[in-house]
C-alpha cells in the first residue's frame, strides 16, 4: 500500500522531468588540456586568495564582523566548487588520454 503511495506521488512529480544526458568526449584531447591548464591557474588563485584570507583572519573572532565572515565563507565556498571542476577537466583529461583505440 505504501509502496503504492510512493510511486503514484513519484510518477506525478516527475512525470515531466527530463534526464540528464552525460556529454560526450571530444576526439581530440587538445581543448580539454586547455581548459584544464587555465582551471588549475584559477585554482591556485582561488587558494591564494583563501590563504591570504586565513592569515588576516588569525586576529579575529569567528562572527566578529559578518561582512568579514561571510566573505570567507563565499570565498571557501567558491574554493571548494572550483576544485571539484578542477578535478572533473583533470579526469576528463586522463580519460582521453588513456582511452583505447588511438
Amino acid at each position: 500500500m505504501e509502496l503504492a503511495i510512493i510511486q503514484a506521488l513519484n510518477d506525478r512529480l516527475f512525470k515531466h522531468a527530463k534526464r540528464l544526458k552525460p556529454k560526450k568526449m571530444p576526439e581530440d584531447p587538445g581543448p580539454a588540456q586547455n581548459r584544464f591548464r587555465s582551471d588549475f591557474v584559477v585554482e591556485m588563485a582561488l587558494i591564494a586568495a583563501v590563504s591570504i584570507y586565513l592569515v588576516i583572519a588569525q586576529g579575529q573572532a569567528v562572527g566578529e564582523s559578518l561582512a568579514f565572515t561571510v566573505t570567507g565563507a563565499g570565498l571557501m565556498a567558491l574554493a571548494t566548487y572550483w576544485t571539484l571542476h578542477t578535478i572533473r577537466d583533470g579526469l576528463e583529461v586522463i580519460a582521453l588520454r588513456l582511452r583505447p583505440g588511438k
